[in-house]
């Protein structure tokens, strides 16, 4: 049997390097804000045709 070794680390807030999810984050906001502005136009096309 694999023998685990634990060991234990205090924890030091704000050591964690989180660029890669502020980066993540970023392209998920600016994903959503192009889907809702693709939406708003589409709602008012459609209303503009009478759909």
């Amino acid at each position: 049997m694999a023998t685990h070794h634990h060991e234990i680390v205090e924890h030091k807030v704000g050591t964690m390097d989180i660029t890669e999810q502020k980066r993540t984050f970023a392209g998920f906001i600016r994903f959503a804000t192009w889907v809702a502005i693709l939406s708003i136009l589409v709602l008012i096309f459609m209303a503009l045709v009478n759909s």
